[in-house]
């Protein structure tokens, strides 16, 4: 019993430590609620080790030996429902709090036939697997697909086959004639072995998880830009990098530059507030009017920058000129009833195996022919002849 009894408080000690881990998560991640319902989890699913350490003591077993079935089972559809909460595959809690009701009766009923058989020991494992396994189902069925999330899946899906496994080992490893006795047996010593290993294995996936979510808040913060929401120049160049690799026909995408017309005179005039306001707008005119595929970012000031990958030049100029007239009529809070904010635009294709500097260079070119032509304008420029004749050879060797 000594074994059993020990391996029990080793058990409360691990889930007290993800208690407060998660609670410190909680306190530093935007998945606030699904952190605290994962600490909940773990602080009621302890509570077992507390009734079944208290099980060979007590004149009213089956009070306990109950107590210690609902908690673990209470704790599991807490973590289930906190990581529909996370995956955003909700589990509603009234159904939960139904599944949990019905187990529990059904262990009151099943606690006075005989220990060892299949008939117990099936009804009494299979909600624990079924529990487990939808908890693996909702991390399956979310959209997330990191090394992390596939790594709790595992877990969970090992847990799930953990308790399958349980329903035969009971019977053949023997769990004692009574609840009591369990805690003397061979087979209570490995249950709560393998148990403290998964509850470490799966809690430490699920903090790998959040704290992944809590890494990429913060350098997705890093790249955006705080006034427009845009990328800012660090978050543009990196997320537009991958693309460049790409070897499309006719190369990775289309960029375009985007400067604000007379933008000094308008926080000279109206004050940096409205200047803010204009920046907001541009800002709106672009995720309003642009694909999803688009990356798009302020660059510095009133300069910003739109990669469109996989588009050609006659697609990125027509997009272009849609948000030309769509800043020039704007009315933007701030300003003047009859003032109207302008930009221009310089548009250049990126071709093959050229580099994100040039294509800006070549953008900033016409960008600057379309400010010395008037202003509100959109300007295109030629692709280098060097880079595309080089992609034609290339094409025409493999035709």
């Amino acid at each position: 019993m000594g074994g059993a009894i020990s391996l029990l408080a080793v058990n409360f000690i691990i889930a007290q430590v993800f208690v407060v881990a998660f609670l410190v998560i909680a306190a530093k991640s935007q998945a606030r609620l699904p952190a605290i319902w994962c600490a909940a989890g773990f602080a009621v699913a302890s509570l077992s080790a507390v009734f079944e350490s208290v099980l060979p003591f007590t004149p009213v077993p089956k009070f306990f030996a109950v107590g210690a079935f609902a908690s673990v089972l209470g704790g599991f559809l807490l973590i289930r429902f906190a990581l529909g909460l996370f995956y955003e595959v909700p589990a509603k809690l009234p159904h939960l709090a139904v599944f949990f009701a019905a187990c529990v009766a059904l262990d009151l009923m099943i606690y006075d036939l005989p220990r060892g058989t299949l008939q117990h020991a099936f009804f009494y494992q299979m909600p624990f697997c079924v529990i487990q396994a939808s908890s693996a189902a909702t991390v399956l069925r979310s959209e997330r697909r990191s090394q992390a999330d596939k790594i709790l899946f595992w877990l969970l899906t090992l847990s799930a086959i953990y308790y399958l496994v349980k329903i035969y080992a009971a019977i053949a490893a023997g769990s004692g004639t009574t609840a009591a006795d369990y805690l003397t047996s061979t087979f209570a010593l490995i249950s709560q072995a393998l148990g403290a290993m998964l509850i470490v294995a799966t809690g430490v996936a699920m903090l790998g998880v959040l704290v992944k979510e809590i890494i990429d808040e913060a350098r997705a913060s890093s790249e955006l830009d705080p006034l427009s929401g845009l990328y800012n120049r660090r978050g543009f160049m990196e997320r537009v990098a991958p693309f460049l690799r790409e070897d499309g026909e006719d190369g990775p995408g289309t960029m375009i530059l985007i400067d604000l017309d007379r933008f000094k005179l308008v926080n000279d005039t109206y004050g940096h507030h409205a200047g803010d306001q204009v920046i907001r707008q541009l800002s709106h005119v672009l995720t309003d009017l642009l694909p999803g595929m688009a990356v798009p970012g302020r660059l510095g000031g009133e300069e910003f920058a739109v990669f469109l990958p996989r588009f050609g030049m006659a697609e990125a100029r027509v997009l272009a000129h849609g948000m030309r007239a769509a800043l020039a009529s704007a009315r933007i809070d701030g300003l003047a009833e009859s003032v109207r904010v302008t930009a221009s635009f310089g548009v250049a294709t990126v071709m093959a195996e050229e580099t994100l500097e040039a294509a800006l260079h070549r953008a900033d070119k016409v960008l600057y022919a379309a400010k010395t032509g008037g202003r509100n304008r959109v300007e295109c420029a030629e692709p280098p002849v060097r880079l595309f004749a080089a992609s034609a050879s290339r094409r025409a060797g493999n035709s």
